[in-house]
């Protein structure tokens, strides 16, 4: 069972991915509202992969993956974000990303996008 932590300042955001991994093999060790606490709970949960969003306040979601990608280079990151983002897409690409959801999405997309890593 893979250990998932979720982040985005969406609580509706947090609980629909949560609801939609829960019906899989997937454990959610935690949650997460900003990119400070996502690398907060990235040292403190290990978990195996990380949803995280890119438009959040205090630390986005690309700062915050370059810097939980300092602390442990193998770390599985899926970036989540809307559509319009390309640009920032291709950057969390280079910064490490494992790859990339974007919103809306169904259930299978996420699931299947988790399951490869």
């Amino acid at each position: 069972m893979k250990r998932v932590l979720i982040v985005d300042d969406a609580a509706f955001m947090r609980m629909s991915i949560k609801n939609m991994l829960s019906n899989y093999d997937f454990e959610i060790v935690g949650e997460a509202e900003n990119g400070l606490m996502a690398i907060e709970k990235y040292q403190e949960l290990q978990p195996d992969i990380v949803t995280m969003d890119i438009t959040m306040p205090e630390m986005d979601g690309l700062q915050a993956l370059r810097e939980i990608k300092q602390i442990d280079p193998g770390a599985s990151i899926v970036m989540v974000s809307a559509l319009g983002q390309e640009a920032r897409m291709k950057e969390a690409i280079i910064y490490g990303a494992k790859g990339f959801i974007v919103k809306p999405f169904k259930e299978e997309m996420i699931v299947s996008a988790l399951s490869k890593l």
